[in-house]
């Protein structure tokens, strides 16, 4: 989620190296890596949220 919401809430001049580095592989490619890695964390989530 920090992936996506960075770039909004963030000014234009932070570097952020993760995000760099997502960026770099062009806005396709960094929409499906953010949107997989939410995903992923979602399954994870609904996955292990009742667990004691």
């Amino acid at each position: 989620m920090v992936a996506i919401l960075a770039p909004l809430l963030l000014p234009a001049n932070f570097r952020f190296p993760l995000l760099d580095w997502i960026n770099n592989w062009g806005p396709t490619t960094a929409w499906l890596i953010r949107g997989g890695a939410v995903l992923l964390g979602l399954v994870l989530w609904l996955r292990f949220r009742n667990q004691e």
